[in-house]
């Protein structure tokens, strides 16, 4: 069984894709560790604010398996593939870690914006903080705490979590 970190965010009607969202990956993986729900403003690209949050869930899943599930969610939830990298997003579901696995295939693990997004760092941090990164050997509590904070804009929001999960 393996542990694994999942990034959600959207901009695109935000707060029906996340709850939708949430309770694919609950459908799907079961039990759901999650972080609170933060907002923050639009990374590489001039656009509305962003949900995003991090959660957890034990899987029996491939890699290659995990990934396809959560393109099979984006695309339920309005996802086009081959968007530009920075546009605004209806759902966004990225693997940030699969245990503690590091490898470029099927998908780059762990995923390199962990350390360079606030908004996948620091609700990693709130879920995970004595877990190590894989390769920067450091507690991802103490990655949040050295982050430059003053690079990226983020706050935690109240959200209205789908009834079907508990968190």
């Amino acid at each position: 069984m393996a542990r694994i970190y999942i990034s959600l965010g959207t901009n695109i009607d935000p707060v029906a894709h996340m709850q939708s969202g949430l309770i694919d990956l609950h459908q799907q993986f079961g039990p759901l560790q999650l972080s609170r729900m933060f907002e923050s403003e639009a990374v590489g690209f001039q656009g509305t604010n962003f949900l995003n949050m991090v959660a957890a869930a034990d899987t029996d899943m491939s890699i290659a398996e995990v990934v396809a599930s959560f393109k099979r969610i984006e695309k339920q939830n309005g996802r086009i593939r081959g968007e530009k990298k920075f546009s605004p997003r209806s759902l966004d579901i990225d693997l940030l870690l699969y245990d503690d696995e590091i490898c470029q295939q099927p998908v780059e693990l762990p995923r390199g914006e962990i350390l360079f997004n606030a908004f996948v760092l620091w609700p990693l941090a709130e879920i995970a903080p004595q877990l190590t990164h894989p390769i920067a050997h450091q507690p991802y509590q103490l990655l949040w705490d050295n982050y430059d904070k003053s690079s990226q804009h983020i706050w935690p929001i109240e959200f209205d979590f789908p009834a079907t999960l508990t968190r």
